[in-house]
C-alpha cells in the first residue's frame, strides 16, 4: 500500500508571497541580468483544469517567470529539465507533452543562456491550490484551513505553527519495467529570519515516517550547517524527528543550506528514500548603506548649463538588493556655500549622479561647493530606512570668460640708439580667470608702429606683465620717436559668447636717445690694385669714414693704423691717404693669393671717443722680378752615353707667375770651352731640359760643376747662372751607377778633408786624455791608501764595548805622576844605566820631518810614512811602561785629569789647505776650516 507524505502548506504559501514581493521590488532597481528568484512556487487553481483533458501547448498559469539579461533577451532561450513543463520566452508557463497531470506538485529546473552570455539557473515548483491529499494510516486528511495570505511581518511568519513533513514510500515499492512512477510531493524551502532572538533551539519543521508506529524510526540530517561546516548550525531529534536552528543566522554570511533527511531503522537500514530540505535565510534591514569614499571629488565648468553632470557617487549596502533593504536611495542634505543659490545640484535618487539645476557658476566668485550626501535604505524611507552620508566638493573649473585688461591706454619708455635685448617699456595688464593657467597667460602683439620689427614683447612668467624689448637696433638719425599700437589676448580662446575688451588694446611711444656713434668705412673692405714693387711714397688710395651723427653732432675724425703685418703702408690722419713706406712685394710672406691686407681706425672726438676699424685690400700685380733658379743642383750620369739614358732633365722654378715664369729658356756658358765641348743642352718641352755629355765623349768619373744659364719669359726676360754637380759614374745596363763606381766617383773636396782631420784629432785628444786620467786615478789610489774611505767612517756613530769601571776620578791614583815636574835634577842624578823604566830616558831625540805649513796634497802620504818611520826607530817615543810624559806646556798649564782635556780651535793658523785634500778630509775642513764662525 503506497503512503505519500502530507504538508502543510502554510510555508510554502508565505514563500511564494514573499517570493513575488521580492520580484515587484527588483524589478524598479537598476538592471541586474539573471532570473528574479531563484525559486518560484506556482499554485495553480483547480478552476484551470475543468473541462480540459489534457494540458498540452496550454498556460497553466497566469504568473510568469521574470528573466532580464540587460540586452533585450533577443537570444536568450530557456531549458527546461521536466520532459512535461516549460517556459516560454514571455515567461509563461506551459505544458509541452501528453499526460501533463499537476495530480501531484512538480518540480523542475530552468536554465536560460544564449550564444554570448552566461547560463542563469532557478527551480520552478507547481502545485494544485486544493489537491486531493493521500490518505495517511489514520485515514486522517490535512486540509487547507484557508486562503494564502500575504506575509506582512516576520513575527507572523515566525509564529506560523511548523509544517509537517511525511517520507514517501517510494522507498519501499519497487517498480518493474518502463512504467512511469508517481511523482513525490515536492518539498517548499523553508524560510528562517536572520538575526533572530530566539529562544534557542527553535523548532523549524517536524519530519515523519508513516512507519514509525510499526517499527523504532532514527531521523538524521546531513549537509552544510548540520554535519558539515559550520556544523551544529541545525539538528534534529533523532526520535520525534523535529529540526531545530540552534542560533541566530546571518544572511549576509550565508543565504541558504541545502540539507537532506534520513530515516532508517535501529538497525541502519534505511526506510525511506532522503528528502531535500532547502532553508532560505530572510534578509532583515540590519546593515545601513556604507559609501566608498567619505570625500568625493568633482569639478564643473563655470557658467555650465542646467543639467550638466558634474560627478558620480555610489554606497553599496550588505542586505538583500532584490529587497526594499538593500535599494539605496541618493539626496542632497545640504549645500556649502548657497550662492548664487542654495540648490545649485541635484542628484540622482538611485543611480548617485550630480548634476547641475540652475545657471550661473562663475569661479571668480565661488570657486568650491561642499554637499553633504545622504544614502538611505528601504528605498529611501525615512521613517524605516538607515542612513549615512558621505561628503561631495565640487570644484567650479575655469574657463576663459574674462579678457586680459591693460591698466593704462598710453605706455612710454626709451631706448638708447643701436642698442639690442634691452627692455624698454612695461605693460601691466590684470586678468580675473585662474592664474597661471592658459586663460590667464597673455600674449602681446605689435599690431602697428613697428614695420621694420626693432621691438617684441616677451611675457613675464610670475607677473604676466609685457616686456617691450629691443631686438634690433635703432638709429636716433632715422627714427626718433616709434609709436606702437599693442593688444593683449590670452594663451585660451575667448569662451563662447565672450567679447574682447577695449581695454586689450594701448598705445606705446618709444623715444630714442642719441649716443655718440662710431665712425664707419662705407667700402669696408676696400679693394685697390696696383703693380708690385711701387717705391715708397706712392699714393695709393684715400681710405676715408664717415660719422654718423653728423646731423646732430659736428665732430672731427682722426686716422690711424691699427695692423700692417709687413709695415709698407702710412695714412694720413686728416684725410685718411694711403702711401707706401716701402715697396710692395707680391712675393712676400705677408702676401696670401696676391693679396696684402692692412686695418685702419677712424676716431671721432666725442664724448666718449668712438672708433671704427676699416680694411684695406691690395691686390698686387705682379712683374718680372725674379730669375729663375735650375732645378736640380746635383745629379748623376754615366761615364758613357747609354742608348736608353741620354742625360739628367732638368727644370727651372720662378717666384714669378705667368707670364713672368715659363717657358724656360735654358743655355750652356761660353766660357769655359770645355763645358760646351763636353756638354750639350736639349729642350724637352717649355719648362724642361735635358743636360747630357757629347756624343764620343769620355770623362773620369768624378764630380763635375757644370754652369747653365736659365732665362725666364717675362719682358724684358730675367736670366740666372746655376750650377749644377753632375757626378759621373760607370753604369749597369739600366743607366744606374754601380757600387764600386758611386765610391771612384765620390771625390773628396776641401771640406770635407777639414772635417776628416777635425775628427781625427778630436778622438785623439780624447783618447789621451782618458790615459791621463787612468794614471791619475791609479796614483791616488797607491798615496791614500791609508785614509778612511767615507763608507768606512764610523766616528758618527756610537760603539758601545766592555764596561771596565769608572773614570780617574772613581780611582785612588796619584794624579801628580801624570803631572811635568817643575825640574829634572833628580833624573840626571841617577847614575848612569840605571833608570826606572816608567821615566822619559835622557837620550838626544829623534829629529821628526818638518811638516810644510801647507803641504801639497799629493805629498800628505810620503809624509805620514816618513812620520812612521821616525816614530818606529825612537827610543825615547813612548810607551815605556805606565808613565805617559807629554810634552812641556808650561807653569800652570797642567790638567787635574785627562778628562779635562779638549781641544781647542784657537790660534792663528789657517786650515783652509785642509779644502784641497779631498773628499776624505771635508769633515776636518768643515771642522776647523770654517772661519771665527765655526
Amino acid at each position: 500500500m503506497r503512503t505519500d507524505f502530507a504538508l502543510v502548506l502554510t510555508a510554502a504559501l508565505l514563500f511564494d508571497t514573499f517570493g513575488r514581493n521580492n520580484g515587484e521590488q527588483a524589478s524598479k532597481g537598476p538592471c541586474r541580468p539573471g532570473f528574479s528568484q531563484s525559486f518560484y512556487s506556482v499554485l495553480i487553481s483547480r478552476d484551470v483544469l475543468q473541462g480540459q483533458g489534457t494540458l498540452k501547448d496550454t498556460a497553466v498559469s497566469s504568473q510568469k517567470v521574470k528573466f532580464d539579461d540587460c540586452m533585450g533577451n533577443d537570444a536568450v532561450v530557456f531549458r527546461s529539465s521536466d520532459p512535461i513543463f516549460s517556459v516560454r520566452t514571455d515567461g509563461s508557463i506551459y505544458a509541452q507533452g501528453e499526460g501533463a497531470s499537476l495530480d501531484e506538485p512538480v518540480q523542475f529546473k530552468l536554465t536560460a543562456g544564449g550564444p554570448t552570455t552566461r547560463v542563469w539557473e532557478t527551480v520552478i515548483q507547481l502545485a494544485l491550490i486544493d489537491p486531493l491529499l493521500p490518505q495517511q494510516n489514520e485515514n486522517e486528511v490535512i486540509k487547507e484551513e484557508g486562503k494564502v495570505a500575504e506575509r506582512k511581518e516576520r513575527k507572523e511568519a515566525s509564529q506560523a505553527p511548523p509544517p509537517v513533513i511525511m517520507f514517501s514510500g517510494s522507498g519501499r515499492n519497487s517498480s518493474k519495467g518502463l512504467r512511469r512512477q508517481k511523482r513525490d510531493w515536492v518539498i517548499p524551502p523553508i524560510n528562517v529570519a536572520e538575526n533572530s532572538r530566539g529562544p534557542f533551539p527553535q523548532m523549524l519543521v517536524s519530519i515523519r515516517s508513516d512507519q514509525d508506529k510499526d517499527i523504532s524510526i532514527r531521523y538524521s540530517i546531513t549537509g552544510v550547517g548540520a554535519d558539515q561546516p559550520p556544523n551544529e548550525v541545525f539538528n534534529i531529534d533523532p526520535v520525534v524527528g523535529k529540526m531545530f536552528v540552534t542560533k541566530p543566522l546571518d544572511r549576509e554570511h550565508r543565504s541558504s543550506y541545502h540539507l537532506r533527511a534520513h530515516a532508517v531503522d535501529m538497525n541502519g537500514n534505511q526506510v525511506e528514500n532522503p528528502i531535500d530540505l532547502y532553508i532560505f535565510v530572510i534578509d532583515m534591514n540590519d546593515n545601513r548603506p556604507e559609501f566608498k569614499n567619505q570625500v568625493y571629488n568633482g569639478s564643473v565648468d563655470e557658467g555650465s548649463k542646467p543639467g550638466t553632470y558634474v560627478m558620480h557617487v555610489s554606497a553599496f549596502d550588505g542586505d538583500d538588493n532584490t529587497t526594499a533593504n538593500g535599494m539605496v536611495r541618493y539626496r542632497i542634505l545640504s549645500q556649502t556655500p548657497h550662492s548664487p543659490i542654495p540648490n545649485m545640484f541635484t542628484i540622482n535618487s538611485e543611480t548617485g549622479d550630480i548634476v547641475t539645476v540652475a545657471a550661473g557658476l562663475d569661479r571668480e566668485k565661488v570657486s568650491q561647493y561642499t554637499i553633504i550626501v545622504q544614502a538611505t535604505d528601504m528605498e529611501g524611507n525615512l521613517n524605516f530606512g538607515l542612513s549615512n552620508t558621505a561628503t561631495a566638493i565640487i570644484t567650479v573649473t575655469d574657463i576663459n570668460d574674462n579678457p586680459p585688461m591693460l591698466t593704462s591706454r598710453t605706455f612710454s619708455g626709451e631706448v638708447p640708439e643701436n642698442r639690442v635685448d634691452l627692455v624698454v617699456a612695461n605693460l601691466t595688464v590684470i586678468d580675473a580667470d585662474q592664474p597661471h593657467s592658459p586663460n590667464w597667460n597673455a600674449i602681446y602683439r605689435i599690431i602697428s608702429g613697428d614695420p621694420n620689427g626693432h621691438f617684441t614683447i616677451r611675457t613675464d612668467p610670475v607677473s604676466n606683465d609685457g616686456m617691450v624689448t629691443v631686438v634690433k637696433p635703432v638709429d636716433y638719425e632715422m627714427n626718433r620717436a616709434f609709436m606702437l599700437t599693442v593688444v593683449v589676448t590670452n594663451q585660451a580662446h575667448l569662451a563662447s559668447g565672450i567679447q574682447s575688451s577695449l581695454q586689450s588694446t594701448a598705445g606705446v611711444t618709444i623715444s630714442v636717445q642719441d649716443v655718440n656713434e662710431p665712425p664707419y668705412f662705407p667700402n669696408n673692405p676696400k679693394h685697390i690694385r696696383f703693380e708690385e714693387g711701387v717705391p715708397a711714397g706712392t699714393s695709393l688710395t684715400t681710405f676715408s669714414a664717415s660719422d654718423p651723427d653728423r646731423l646732430s653732432m659736428l665732430q672731427t675724425i682722426r686716422y690711424s693704423k691699427l695692423n700692417d703685418p709687413a709695415d709698407w703702408l702710412s695714412i694720413n690722419r686728416t684725410n685718411g691717404q694711403i702711401l707706401t713706406t716701402a715697396m710692395l712685394d707680391r712675393e712676400s710672406i705677408y702676401v696670401k693669393n696676391n693679396l696684402y691686407e692692412a686695418t685702419f681706425l677712424a676716431t671721432d672726438n666725442g664724448s666718449p671717443a668712438a672708433s671704427g676699424t676699416g680694411t684695406l685690400q691690395i691686390y698686387l700685380i705682379d712683374i718680372n722680378d725674379n730669375p729663375p733658379a735650375l732645378i736640380p743642383r746635383e745629379s748623376q750620369i754615366c761615364e758613357r752615353v747609354n742608348k736608353n739614358v741620354h742625360g739628367v732633365n732638368i727644370t727651372a722654378a720662378d717666384a714669378d707667375t705667368e707670364p713672368n715664369a715659363g717657358p724656360f729658356v735654358f743655355e750652356l756658358p761660353n766660357f769655359p770651352a770645355s763645358i760646351r765641348r763636353n756638354w750639350t743642352i736639349s729642350r724637352i718641352s717649355g719648362d724642361y731640359g735635358r743636360l747630357g755629355l757629347r756624343y764620343q765623349i769620355y770623362l773620369e768619373p768624378g764630380v763635375y760643376e757644370v754652369p747653365v744659364i736659365v732665362s725666364d719669359s717675362g719682358n724684358p726676360p730675367m736670366s740666372n747662372r746655376s750650377v749644377i754637380k753632375v757626378k759621373v759614374c760607370p753604369c749597369d745596363e739600366h743607366g744606374d751607377c754601380t757600387t764600386l763606381g758611386a765610391v771612384a766617383a765620390a771625390g773628396l773636396g776641401t771640406g770635407a778633408i777639414i772635417s776628416i782631420l777635425i775628427c781625427i784629432i778630436i778622438l785623439l785628444s780624447m783618447v789621451l786624455l782618458f790615459v791621463l786620467w787612468i794614471k791619475r786615478r791609479e796614483k791616488e789610489r797607491h798615496t791614500k791608501q791609508l785614509l778612511i774611505d767615507p763608507e768606512d767612517d764610523v766616528r758618527d756613530n756610537i760603539l758601545k764595548y766592555d764596561e771596565e769601571g769608572g773614570g780617574e776620578e772613581d780611582q785612588d791614583y796619584d794624579l801628580s805622576q801624570l803631572q811635568q815636574p817643575d825640574s829634572l835634577e833628580h833624573i840626571i842624578s841617577k847614575p848612569p844605566g840605571v833608570r826606572r823604566v816608567d821615566e822619559r830616558p835622557i837620550i838626544p831625540e829623534s829629529q821628526y820631518p818638518i811638516r810644510p805649513v801647507v803641504p801639497h796634497p799629493g805629498d800628505i802620504g810620503d809624509f805620514i810614512h816618513e812620520g812612521l818611520r821616525a816614530a818606529d826607530n825612537d827610543p825615547t817615543a813612548p810607551p815605556y811602561d805606565s808613565l805617559l810624559v807629554f810634552d812641556y806646556e808650561g807653569s800652570g798649564s797642567t790638567a787635574g785629569s785627562v778628562s779635562t782635556l779638549n781641544s781647542s780651535s784657537t790660534g792663528d793658523q789657517d786650515y783652509d789647505y785642509l779644502n784641497d785634500w779631498g773628499p776624505r778630509f771635508k769633515k776636518l775642513a768643515d771642522m776647523y776650516g770654517g772661519g771665527d764662525d765655526d
